[in-house]
């Protein structure tokens, strides 16, 4: 199946990418990697969720992308719901699969670590298995429920196991992931490619700042992002407390847009905490709605707390706020630091007092939050940009079929370089 094309180029090959954990294109990182097969001559075909207010059509064709959603429902009450939610979602990707007939790349995007069971009959058929490592899945179940020696985290390891067994190439989404790859994952570290998630440009242009969404005040916090058990809204919350009962800090308002699992919780720990007055929650928005929040904001959040997942994850609303040009508090975690640099101040890992001692920093500092701002655009067009990520991408679908480009792993390197700079 592997054809005659050479270097990334799809010309009359066809992809198929399968996807659970959000609808697409909501899924942005997603949507660029299709967009990015397509421009590069792939045809190809998406099977994801339906979206509970968006994305919510059984079939769609957008830009040339043929999309195919099944109705899913999403978890609850722990680890129980997962394993309902994995398995409907499991069937429904298996029988959409079969309507999409032959292709030469599957590509699974994590998680759940289950996706290589429904690729397994196009596998059979010639099609190559391409694994893109979203969550490190054995570190975000010890951080949502903590335990390392139940017979669900063992099964959960076993299944990272064998997807990785079933991959003839992994797709990281950072460095760290590559070397959970190749060092858990027993992959050779030529078949391990890091495609980044960056933002996509064009969605995140700064518009005038609107200054009735401070409210009266003289600043404007935003957190953008998941509202989900490990995103540490809640760190974010009581540093906000503190803030105003032990900074003795009123003069700024603080907005909270995105939603999930633990929207309501926060809505209420926000309460309890009295900061009903200071603290306004808006769910999901447009595009249009956010990027006017984003450009109004003097400082932005990122709270997620250290623990096995959020220390070597990449954290999209980072990128985020670096694109849009904001300075960021951030607890110190090690891959916030590889993306961020000195775009961002950096609280002691879960020290929610020094957090919000550093927003009062950059509150009390225009001048440092402006140059703040202008490092993260330089890094978000420079060595965090999306460009980078596309040749990655499609050196990574080169070697799936067998065109392996040698140039790949020397753009990997000088991306590295450059990160560390």
């Amino acid at each position: 199946m592997s054809g005659s094309a050479t270097g990334g180029d799809g010309t009359g090959r066809r992809a198929l990418i399968l996807v659970e954990n959000l609808s697409v294109p909501f899924d942005r990182r997603v949507w660029q990697e299709c967009t990015t097969l397509r421009e590069a001559g792939w045809q190809v075909d998406v099977i994801c969720p339906r979206g509970e207010k968006r994305d919510t059509e059984p079939e769609a064709v957008i830009d040339g992308v043929r999309i195919h959603r099944y109705p899913l429902r999403a978890a609850t009450g722990g680890p129980a719901g997962y394993l309902r939610e994995y398995g409907s979602a499991l069937w429904h990707t298996a029988r959409l699969a079969r309507k999409v007939g032959p292709v030469h790349v599957v590509h699974a995007c994590n998680p759940p670590d289950l996706l290589f069971l429904a690729a397994r009959r196009l596998r059979r058929r010639g099609a190559r298995f391409v694994f893109d490592q979203h969550d490190l899945v054995p570190e975000l179940y010890l951080s949502r429920f903590g335990r390392g020696k139940d017979l669900l985290y063992r099964a959960v390891c076993a299944l990272e196991r064998r997807t990785y067994r079933a991959a003839d190439i992994v797709i990281a989404t950072n460095e760290s992931y590559r070397d959970v790859a190749v060092r858990r994952g027993g992959k050779r570290p030529e078949d391990v490619f890091v495609v980044r998630s960056a933002p996509a440009v064009e969605r995140f242009q700064p518009v005038p700042p609107d200054p009735e969404l401070k409210r009266g005040k003289p600043h404007l916090l935003c957190y953008l992002g998941v509202m989900g058990p490990q995103d540490g809204v809640d760190y974010a919350l009581r540093a906000l407390a503190k803030l105003r009962d032990e900074f003795g800090r009123t003069d700024w308002n603080a907005v909270f847009v995105g939603s999930g699992d633990a929207f309501d919780a926060m809505v209420e720990l926000s309460r309890s905490l009295g900061l009903d007055d200071q603290v306004r929650f808006t769910g999901r928005i447009p595009d249009a709605d956010l990027v006017r929040h984003l450009s109004t904001a003097d400082v932005c959040l990122s709270p997620d707390p250290l623990n096995p997942l959020n220390d070597v994850s990449t954290m999209n609303k980072v990128l985020e706020y670096m694109a849009m040009g904001k300075p960021l508090v951030s607890f110190e975690l090690r891959e916030a630091r590889v993306s961020a640099g000195d775009a961002a101040v950096y609280a002691p890992a879960n020290d929610e007092a020094e957090f919000a001692k550093l927003i009062t920093v950059l509150l009390d500092d225009p001048e440092k939050r402006a140059r703040m701002g202008r490092i993260g655009q330089e890094r978000v067009s420079g060595p965090l940009s999306w460009s980078n990520s596309q040749a990655s991408l499609l050196a990574a679908y080169a070697a799936a079929c067998g065109d392996r480009a040698p140039a790949a792993s020397a753009t990997t390197a000088r991306t590295r370089k450059r990160l560390r700079r």
